[in-house]
């Protein structure tokens, strides 16, 4: 695995090619959202599985998310809460999200902003990268820069001079997955983040 500082890293996923970065939960892959089919095939991964956009702040987001005003409230309020951190909100998608991220159902979009200080200022220089766990699917994710590194021999990372841990990156814990549904928020997988019980349905 090409390993580089931060500066170059983020130069090459500019260039179209996949990068792997810390998180608070478990290490990226990361490519521009126009090329995430390359992640598709990289890990392996099954159509029906989408990919979510990681930025550094909810301003990012907000061309590739559509709803009323209310919604759009709803919404910011959710994220002010709990961002950054280890949750992730799928929400209707604008047009502007192709079925590159989600070949199956390109009307809706995982959104998250890690609560990692690497990983925002990389994304604050990339803008949106579409983003999975760095593993092969079906998997479990890789925790460290070995594996990463025998897994997916050709995806840059981080020199360990820009690292923070040389050994375990993040919380190895995905993140909670909330859906917004016209009742509210629907929890389609639990990690560290819950919220409050008004805010969600059953």
């Amino acid at each position: 695995m090409p390993k580089v500082r931060q500066s170059q890293l983020i130069k090459v996923v500019k260039t179209g090619q996949v990068i792997s970065f810390p998180t608070d939960t478990v290490p990226a892959l990361g490519v521009l959202p126009e090329r995430a089919s390359l992640i598709f095939s990289l890990k392996k991964r099954s159509p029906d599985k989408p990919l979510i956009l990681m930025g550094a702040s909810p301003e990012d987001f907000r061309p590739y998310i559509k709803g009323t005003f209310q919604e759009l409230d709803i919404w910011q309020q959710t994220a002010q809460r709990y961002w950054p951190g280890s949750l992730t909100l799928v929400l209707p998608a604008s047009p502007l999200v192709t079925a590159t991220i989600n070949p199956t159902n390109s009307g809706s979009i995982g959104l998250r902003i890690p609560n990692h200080k690497t990983a925002q200022e990389i994304l604050a220089k990339t803008g949106c990268l579409a983003t999975t766990s760095s593993n092969l699917s079906g998997n479990p994710p890789l925790e460290t820069m070995k594996a990463i590194a025998a897994t997916f021999p050709d995806v840059y990372t981080l020199d360990d001079s820009d690292l923070t841990s040389k050994k375990k990156y993040g919380s190895g814990i995905p993140s909670t997955v909330a859906k917004w549904t016209e009742k509210g928020w629907m929890i389609l997988r639990q990690g560290n983040v819950s919220l409050e019980e008004e805010e969600i349905i059953e």
